[in-house]
């Protein structure tokens, strides 16, 4: 599939839809299946664990990795990063984890709710780039999709205990007061309908319209609000979360692989083993799925012992300081997807190749 260089839209008309706006399907489907099969009132089955988390919400972790592969020996110029945050991160980790595991997790969840609402943010933000808006209603635009994302998550921290959690029970801070969420649902309400107003403004003064861009806050309002407020779902909670993060950043990561592929190609450049494999979707796919089966393998064995028909092998029962190391390991893929998004995504010149063979 070409992608798109003159187009509003990120990859083409036809992808887009597919990722964000066919995730969020996929997430409503399955909600209305657990809603007519009462899997809504208890938690995650395992096949939808192994579908959503092993298959999506782990393998797009991991998908950061053939970003990386995609730059062959150019890498070797930001061994800092490469090798330095992975390094640092355990570290960290295991600093962590030896002040307390509840601390550990709590850090990590906080970590990860700021990494799934700046993914959110940086879509909107490549929208505008692709759409020309310049700084014509940039704040409007980005109060609306953080106002998507941290509304209800207020609303989860001034109700806890809820019956589902980031990662597991109490690595939220408790104690909101529930006036906070009441007013932060009020102003959200103010926000976006102003942000409604400007975009049927931007229409009839026959301003070109980001349909990506709306595609994106609207479904992440809806995912995110039925998600966390109006469902008290494990099962709710992962395919509404799940599915629209990670299903795009993985067609984010595979575009912009064959994006550099394609362009090695034509200056004649040696392939490396990245661009050889990657733009094959077959080739992409499976080297992620195969390795975040292995790393929920370890999860399970070593620290959860939730799924041992899906992870065979003996439960294994490292003593407290033998967790303390293994625990920030098996973190550390996530952990360092979080960093190095930071950087590996930034219009700068060591992405100019593939942002411009996106034209994003």
């Amino acid at each position: 599939m070409p992608l798109s260089v003159s187009s509003p839209w990120l990859f083409s008309r036809r992808a887009d839809l597919v990722l964000f706006g066919g995730s969020a399907a996929v997430a409503l489907l399955l909600l209305g299946i657990g809603h007519a099969t009462g899997l809504l009132d208890g938690d995650a089955p395992p096949w939808l664990f192994l579908f959503a988390v092993v298959g999506v919400d782990v393998a797009h972790v991991w998908s950061t990795l053939w970003r990386v592969l995609s730059e062959g020996h150019e890498a070797s110029r930001r061994l800092w990063l490469y090798a330095g945050v992975p390094l640092a991160a355990w570290c960290a980790g295991v600093l962590a984890y030896s002040v307390s595991p509840l601390f550990f997790w709590r850090v990590l969840a906080y970590l990860a709710v700021f990494h799934f609402i700046r993914q959110q943010y940086g879509w909107v933000a490549l929208y505008r780039r692709k759409n020309g808006e310049g700084r014509d209603g940039r704040i409007l635009d980005a109060a609306t999709i953080y106002g998507a994302t941290l509304t209800p998550l207020l609303f989860w921290h001034a109700h806890l205990p809820r019956k589902f959690q980031w990662f597991l029970k109490g690595d939220f801070l408790s104690g909101l007061p529930e006036g906070v969420s009441r007013a932060a649902f009020v102003v959200y309400a103010g926000i976006f309908a102003a942000w409604i107003g400007k975009e049927l403004a931007r229409s009839r003064a026959g301003r070109p319209v980001s349909w990506g861009k709306i595609l994106i806050v609207c479904s992440t309002a809806a995912t995110w609000f039925l998600g966390i407020v109006a469902f008290d779902s494990d099962y709710a909670f992962t395919v509404l979360n799940v599915f629209v993060h990670g299903i795009p950043y993985m067609g984010l990561v595979w575009f912009t692989s064959k994006a550099r592929a394609e362009a090695r190609h034509e200056m004649r450049e040696a392939p490396s083993l990245a661009d050889r494999m990657a733009p094959r979707l077959v080739l992409f796919l499976l080297p992620l799925l195969l390795i975040a089966f292995a790393e929920e393998w370890g999860w399970d064995r070593f620290v959860w012992h939730d799924h041992a028909m899906l992870f065979p092998g003996p439960a294994l029962e490292p003593g407290a300081l033998l967790l303390a190391l293994i625990v920030p390991l098996l973190a550390l893929p996530q952990a360092t997807h979080y960093v190095w998004d930071a950087f590996l995504w930034k219009v700068k010149p060591a992405n100019a190749a593939a942002v411009a063979a996106m034209g994003i």
